[in-house]
């Protein structure tokens, strides 16, 4: 080996040592690799930072911003909610949710995509009594899975494109299509959601929600919801109408004409017009307002309808005018903006309805609030503001047609070659924040820092092994080892080793180390490169066996209670099927010889 291949073999020991012991953190890890290949006269400066004009890592960061827009507006919230209603079993919610989340995944990138649903999937579990732990693997499969069907479905298919630009064995090989991807990804995101929805029950564990063993906050408080006219719970048992089986909340009376009924028993029938009074906590309550249509306390009224409201925790303060009022009487929408939803009072359980109550110094009132009640509670001496709950944000239509219509455009002008995916990106972003979808100052936070900055650096790898030899030698080896057995064994060995550095090291720096020795590899043989690109993105994004290869499997982790073993006994099986799916689809696809 030459001096610089030796100082390259031992940069990219280096990375993989720092990424797996988490030694350094990512980007600084990529900083002093790319640094020595720099100071060794390796890389010029140019080559160093040429990563950063690479068009592949604009889109992975317009993405990102769409994919935070799009978040904060809470469309796919709204649509899951409609898509899950009347939903209650397991196996129904895992088979509905699969498929969506993959489609959705295919033209959202899976990263944020994930971020906008997890709250979501989260509550369901929570109302239903099933643990985040049968859920959010199976969640975080579903994205990946989908986000292996097209182009901008994954970053990490967006850095082999970029790749593929860089490099120089191939000169016509410049790019990949968008759709490239599908015939494979579509076929694993089908096989992968059947194996998801007939194994997840019995390979995930039955663990407890780790955020609520943890959470200290008891606090329950009593909240009032009328039955409508034309409800769909008139005439209907407690029992018939579910509402014995509502996680964190408990019916502990019935008002009917002025009349207390309690204890509530499963056969007392509902009417039109009762006043049901539960005892609930904060987020309990929080998650009967934002997601359960037919269920609402009764002084939510008209914020009901406003597009932008928030649900905060406030105390009455000794020397309050509220003390000794009823919430009633004390016209507390037309002074502060707010209604009072729940009441809590240091674990007295209070009777009747919310309107008669009388307030007391140290009540704690849970309230939904509009956008002037900041303003007027600054010099009041009421109360004193405690926690903010949540905001609860409803979509207007006009803004979701703009997002989903300017989203489908963007990938079919790209899809048909009419427009730069960039361009097309670009120009849908401009549209959204002069729509006032969503604001710059608050999309910025969406970017990645150092993301970019690995994806940037990890193309300058690429051009070191390639340019050193590195690449060529090892893909050498690889033709020695597989090559008497086929393509088909050529292809298992490159998914293996990809895959099982992604699990190790991040999907990123696997395919900074594979992709150089792929395209050698192509170039050796007098092989069409592409499907070799293809198999490096699969391995790369395929990363089901440990937490830390994917950051949708690190987003779950914590939150379903996970340790390695679990995503492990899952993934295995996953990680294989997808190795057959890919490897037999690609040399199908290509037409490449078996022997």
């Amino acid at each position: 080996m030459t001096p610089d291949q030796i100082i390259v073999t031992l940069v990219i020991i280096f990375l993989i040592a720092s990424l797996y012991k988490n030694l350094l953190g990512p980007g600084f890890t990529f900083v002093i690799g790319i640094s020595v290949l720099g100071l060794f006269g390796i890389l010029t400066p140019k080559e160093m930072l040429h990563g950063f004009a690479n068009e592949q890592l604009t889109v992975i960061l317009l993405l990102l911003l769409i994919g935070e827009i799009i978040r904060k507006t809470a469309l796919i919230d709204s649509l899951f909610e409609r898509f899950f209603k009347k939903t209650f079993s397991y196996r129904k919610f895992i088979f509905k949710l699969i498929f969506p989340v993959s489609g959705l995944s295919a033209v959202i990138n899976n990263t944020p995509l994930v971020a906008i649903i997890m709250p979501y999937v989260h509550n369901w579990g929570r109302r239903n009594n099933i643990p985040p732990s049968k859920l959010l693997i199976p969640l975080s499969y579903a994205a990946i899975l989908g986000g292996t069907a097209t182009l901008i479905g994954t970053s990490t298919n967006l850095v082999v494109n970029g790749m593929v630009a860089e490099q120089t064995l191939f000169p016509d090989f410049k790019a990949l299509e968008i759709f490239d991807f599908t015939p494979v990804g579509l076929t694993m995101a089908f096989i992968g959601g059947l194996y998801l929805i007939f194994f997840s029950g019995k390979l995930l564990p039955d663990k407890a929600d780790p955020i609520e063993s943890i959470n200290t906050e008891s606090r329950e408080y009593i909240v009032e919801v009328k039955v409508a006219k034309g409800s769909q719970y008139h005439n209907k048992t407690i029992e018939e109408a579910r509402l014995r089986n509502l996680k964190g909340l408990f019916l502990i009376e019935i008002i009917r004409q002025n009349k207390s009924i309690s204890p509530v028993t499963p056969q007392t029938v509902i009417f039109e017009d009762d006043y049901l009074i539960f005892t609930g906590n904060t987020n309990t309550i929080a998650d009967m307002i934002e997601s359960n249509k037919t269920l609402q306390p009764s002084q939510l009224g008209m914020f009901a309808r406003r597009d932008k409201t928030e649900l905060v925790e406030v105390v009455v303060s000794p020397n309050s005018g509220l003390v000794d009022k009823t919430v009633k009487d004390s016209n507390f929408r037309g002074r502060f903006d707010a209604a009072i939803l729940a009441v809590h009072r240091n674990g007295e359980r209070i009777r009747g309805k919310i309107g008669e109550v009388v307030l007391n110094p140290g009540d704690l009132l849970l309230l939904i609030t509009g956008e002037d009640f900041k303003n007027r509670i600054q010099d009041s001496k009421d109360f004193f503001l405690l926690n903010n709950i949540r905001s609860i944000k409803k979509m207007p239509r006009l803004q979701s047609l703009l997002i989903v219509g300017g989203l489908l455009a963007s990938i079919v002008l790209s899809a048909f070659r009419l427009v730069p995916l960039f361009n097309s990106l670009l120009v849908f972003l401009v549209i959204l924040l002069l729509a006032k979808v969503a604001s710059p100052k608050d999309i910025y936070k969406a970017v990645n820092f150092n993301l970019i900055l690995i994806i940037a650096l990890s193309l300058a790898l690429g051009t070191a092994m390639v340019k050193t030899g590195i690449a060529g030698g090892v893909s050498h080896l690889f033709i020695n080892l597989f090559k008497p057995y086929g393509i088909v064994s050529l292809f298992i060995g490159i998914f293996i080793i990809t895959n099982l550095l992604a699990a190790i090291i991040t999907n990123i720096g696997a395919v900074a180390i594979i992709f150089p020795i792929a395209v050698s590899l192509a170039s050796q043989l007098g092989a069409n490169p592409k499907p070799f690109a293809l198999l490096v993105a699969f391995a790369a994004a395929a990363s089901f066996i440990t937490p830390i290869g994917y950051q949708t499997n690190l987003m779950v982790y914590g939150p379903g209670g996970y340790t390695f073993k679990d995503f492990f006994r899952i993934g295995l099986p996953m990680t294989i099927l997808f190795m057959i799916v890919a490897v037999v689809g690609l040399t199908l696809q290509f037409g490449l010889k078996i022997n």
